[in-house]
């Protein structure tokens, strides 16, 4: 068997950049000064004859560094991007190594016990019925399409229509119902699974679903026809919430699954001051979140929540000769989710989780809920700048007189490099955003962010005329 004598000293060299990275975010400028076609020291030719690992690993370090986005800083706004926590960061470089194949229990023991671990802590904290499944996938986007395959094809079976065997050739229409301000991933998996478009439902001015207009909306599906309804827990721009009490009935007198889009704020259900927010959610059938935005774990940690272990095997499941499947009628992974290989994500999951704890997890949720309304207050007192959501979770969003205005405002944020506030377009207007997602985020970086702003508004103010000399 070839063997490579170096791998303390090369790890050990990863560890210590991977430790500068870590240690020089709280005073690294977070927008990155360059752009792709500037990091010339990365490309070039493939060369002709192999490198050195150490050489390669010393060049990929120092030509990435100035291209970085210091995402992990409690200074970043920009989208919902928590930063890992520091066993969470730590467990996951521990599976890398580890290079698990965790698509089936027998490939990994060790990985499938830390997967059924994390299922029962995140149903437990949750307060979802106890016999929910989890997959766990790339991210939010892979969560939905799951869950929402999940839909399609038990909405479909009610129907007497069996997708697994004759495709969506000759079935009955799926009816989805979604709010008008859903997240684009949502239609995005539609697509994917050739449902097409969805017939969206007027929400109110914090984008969420109007109960009357949804009882309308359901008047107009053919009674038994297989139906869909996608609420949402966290609003991209006003993190609210849909009054799930209300609208979950109304599907299910239709027969209709409900999902709920928890990317941003399914986590609130761990938090004591914020779970009223999301009362009523956990009787809908799937649910779908992204571990590294709320819960802090690394990326490629999404989560696919489904009610009826059957429906999401129906839907993901598959067999070959070769597969080693379980005696116990364990769901394997792979009847859980869209892949079959797959890296061992529920290790890095399961130490943020075991990290934090069920009181470390609610007190993370609800500091970012207090630094997001320490923003929003903080913007409030920038003269001419108008918070337009009530900050309810995590996100704010405001604007400035014009979107002229705006725009200018985000530009120099960006340029100025201290923080990371993104610009967006909500009611028709231009927006600034800003997503508090990160457990490093303190009062000071608040503060700061809420000064460059302050900043870049002034500095776009024409200065006033001096006022005329008295007469002498």
């Amino acid at each position: 068997m070839r063997t490579y004598d170096g791998w303390e000293e090369l790890l050990a060299r990863a560890a210590a950049h991977a430790a500068r990275w870590a240690d020089g975010l709280p005073g690294r400028r977070v927008v990155p000064a360059v752009r792709p076609e500037d990091l010339t020291a990365l490309g070039g030719p493939l060369p002709e004859a192999p490198e050195a690992p150490a050489d390669v690993l010393e060049r990929l370090a120092a030509g990435a560094e100035p291209g970085l986005t210091a995402t992990g800083s409690g200074r970043f706004f920009g989208f919902v991007i928590g930063g890992a926590l520091p066993a969470a960061l730590a467990a996951d470089v521990l599976g890398v190594a580890w290079d698990q194949n965790t698509g089936l229990r027998a490939a990994s023991p060790a990985h499938a016990a830390v997967e059924d671990c994390v299922e029962r802590w995140v149903v437990d904290v949750l307060g979802l019925p106890r016999q929910t499944v989890l997959g766990l996938v790339p991210g939010g986007q892979s969560a939905n399409f799951t869950c929402l395959a999940a839909a399609r094809d038990a909405v479909l079976r009610r129907a007497g229509h069996d997708v697994g065997t004759d495709g969506l050739t000759g079935a009955p229409r799926v009816h989805v119902l979604v709010g008008a301000e859903r997240h684009e991933t949502v239609d995005r998996a539609l697509r994917f699974l050739g449902l097409g478009a969805p017939t969206p439902v007027a929400v109110d001015g914090q984008g969420r679903v109007v109960p009357a207009a949804l009882a309308d909306a359901l008047s107009e599906v053919p009674e038994g026809a297989p139906l869909v309804v996608c609420l949402q827990a966290g609003h991209i721009h006003s993190g609210a919430y849909d009054p799930f009490p209300e609208l979950v009935p109304l599907a299910r007198e239709r027969d209709g699954w409900v999902h709920v889009d928890g990317a941003i704020g399914l986590w609130s259900a761990a938090a004591p001051r914020l779970r009223h927010l999301t009362t009523g959610m956990a009787e809908a059938d799937s649910w779908s979140t992204d571990a590294h935005k709320t819960l802090n774990a690394p990326y490629d940690c999404g989560m696919a929540l489904v009610r009826e272990p059957a429906a999401v095997a129906a839907a993901m499941g598959m067999q070959a000769a070769y597969m080693v499947m379980n005696a116990e009628h364990v769901l394997e992974p792979i009847e859980r989710t869209p892949e079959w290989s797959r890296r061992g994500r529920a290790f890095g999951t399961w130490a943020a989780l075991r990290s934090l704890g069920r009181s470390g997890l609610a007190a993370l949720v609800e500091g970012l809920h207090d630094n997001a309304v320490r923003v929003a207050d903080g913007l409030r007192t920038i003269p001419g700048v108008s918070v337009l959501n009530d900050v309810v979770s995590t996100q704010v969003t405001a604007a400035l007189h014009d979107d002229e205005t705006t725009r200018a405002t985000v530009a120099r944020v960006l340029a100025d490099g201290r923080v990371w506030i993104s610009g967006s377009r909500w009611h028709d207007r231009d927006v600034m955003r800003v997503s508090v997602a990160n457990w490093s985020t303190d009062a000071d970086d608040v503060d700061l962010a809420v000064e460059v702003v302050r900043e870049a508004v002034a500095d776009l103010r024409p200065p006033r005329p001096a006022s005329p000399a008295a007469p002498s």
